[in-house]
Order: C-alpha cells, then structure tokens, then sequence
C-alpha cells in the first residue's frame, strides 16, 4: 500500500497484530479492512485521524486525531467501540502522540521523548520511559504476551535501539545496530528477532532479542534509499520471510531459511510464492534476497506487511 498524493491523501496506515486486517485513514475519516479480501470492514467519517491502531480484529481501536479540526486533538488518545460507536475511556497529553501500540494486557503511547506505559484493562499508567528525541515516533512492539518487547531509538546520532519489557517493566538490552540513526525497526510477533535499518539504508540487520546478538545482515542496495517499512512473516514463518519498501520503489524480500531450503534441493517457500507474482518466482535466484522492482511509485511512502497463512498453507505445515 502507497501513499498518493492525491485530493485525498492518506494520513495513516496500520496492521493488526496478526495482519489480518488494517485501517486507513484520510482527511474525511479512517476505515477498516480485511487483508486477505480487501472487504471493508468498518468506517467512520467524522474527520481525520493521525492514528488508528486495532486489537486484533476485536471492536476496539485506539485512536488519535490529526488535529484538522479541534475536536480531533493530536494529544488525545481516545479508545473506541467500533459495535457501539461510543468513546470508552481518553487520555491527554501534553504534546502530540506519535505512535500508538498495543495487546490484550497492555497500551504503549509514544510521545517525542517519553514513552508511556499502561495496563490495557484498568489504564493505570505502568511506568515511564525517558527517551532520546524522536521526532518520528520510531518504535517496534511484539504483541506476545510472553515475550512483549517494545524497542525505541537510544540515540539520534547512530543506529542504537532500546529494547523494553513491556510486561516485566525494566529495560532488556540496548542494540548497537548501525552507524548512522535509525530509520525503521520491527520486532517479529513472537518477540524473539528485531530487524533494523538506518537512514543510509543500504544494510539491513537482524539480531536475536534474547542475547542482543546479530544473526543476520542483508545488503539491500549500494546506493542510499530510505526504507519505509520492514515486515517479518508471523512468527511460526520467521525463517520464510522478512520484507522491506524503499523509497527507490522496490521491494525487498529477504528470505534466510527459503536460501537454505533451496541449496538442500527443498520446494519454493509458500508463504513467498503467496505475495509474488507467480511469473517473478518462476526466475526467482535461489539466494537470500529478492527484489521486486518498480513495485510501488519512487518516492512515495509504501508500507507491506506479510500475509497470515491460509488455511491450506497451515494444513501443509
């Protein structure tokens, strides 16, 4: 999905945890659709939205205005009963909200250099974390319950990430990743990897969280591009797939264990045969990266998020 510009731009775009649906928005509105069919699934046109972050594909959102008008605050968070209709519970603040994440047990608010922490059912505020300045509101969030990582820029002069237990409440480890700032992160949904780029965005890098250790670095490119979105595959999938957009229009598909599979004389991954035309995997190198050129404008913003498996590729697992 790219943002156009057009008469009606896209403000926001964002996936469900398990990317099973995603919501957009506009300066009319937001709406919700499903992945696998594009089917929409709820919309709400009462102006325009800086956020729109879903549970799963549950009833509630979380949402922050754009503040094109001024009921549509940016600094108010407002959760929200899509089956009602009707705001539940807000939280203000002092500056704008610039990311937004959360799961069953817990709410993560992203603010330029403070994070904050709270229980998903109460909205007791957990604890606060001091960060850099991030102007972008950069962050990463893996939903698990049992291994729920949130990691934010540590510096704004090299590629340093922070990774925070979000369930346990301390800090786990501070990633050394790049040498210039960071551009984009994500944390698989199982919390066990974190895959990062800078703003050179040539190298893209993956460590493992529970020892801070690098276990993969991808080359995208030897020119400087700007990497817009990184997505893993679901976490039973790791080895299959990491996918990333680039502001030079094309998309990347790293693919470590599909590499192996294919040495040892193995079939085509499905969960890559699922997102690429079946002309381009018919020519596809059996390597570790994948480039699917001129998939989306230059220039233009894209986000990509790896499809949940069908019931027929989780039959044949």
């Amino acid at each position: 999905m790219s943002n156009q510009s057009s008469s009606y731009p896209v403000f926001f775009v964002s996936f469900n945890q398990d990317n099973s649906g995603f919501a957009l928005s506009t300066k009319d509105g937001f709406k919700i659709f499903d992945s696998s069919t594009g089917r929409l699934c709820y919309e709400r046109a009462v102006g325009a939205f800086g956020i729109v972050e879903m549970l799963h594909s549950s009833s509630l959102l979380a949402i922050v205005g754009a503040g094109e008008q001024p009921s549509l605050s940016p600094r108010r968070l407002c959760l929200f009963n899509t089956t009602t209709g009707t705001a539940l519970r807000e939280l203000n603040f002092l500056t704008s909200i610039l990311a937004v994440r959360l799961n069953k047990k817990r709410l993560v608010i992203v603010l330029r250099e403070k994070t904050y922490i709270y229980d998903a059912n109460t909205l007791a505020i957990l604890d606060t974390i001091d960060t850099v300045p991030n102007l972008k509101g950069l962050c990463a969030f893996s939903p698990s319950l049992n291994a729920c990582f949130l990691a934010v820029p540590a510096s704004t002069t090299k590629g340093s990430v922070l990774v925070y237990n979000v369930m346990e409440l301390h800090s786990h480890c501070e990633i050394d990743a790049h040498r210039a700032p960071l551009a984009a992160i994500v944390l698989s949904s199982n919390g066990m990897y974190i895959a990062t780029a800078s703003e050179q965005g040539t190298i893209i890098r993956v460590f493992l969280v529970s020892e801070a250790t690098k276990s993969y670095s991808f080359r995208r490119g030897t020119y400087p591009s700007t990497i817009f979105s990184l997505s893993f595959g679901q976490s039973m999938q790791f080895q299959d797939i990491l996918v990333a957009t680039s502001s030079s229009g094309s998309l990347h598909v790293f693919s470590p264990g599909f590499a192996i599979n294919q040495r040892r004389g193995g079939r085509t991954s499905s969960i890559l045969g699922s997102i690429l035309p079946e002309s381009v995997n018919e020519v596809l190198d059996p390597a570790d990266h994948h480039v699917l050129r001129n998939a989306f404008p230059a220039g233009v913003k894209s986000f990509f998020s790896v499809p949940p498996p069908t019931t027929s590729q989780k039959k044949r697992k």
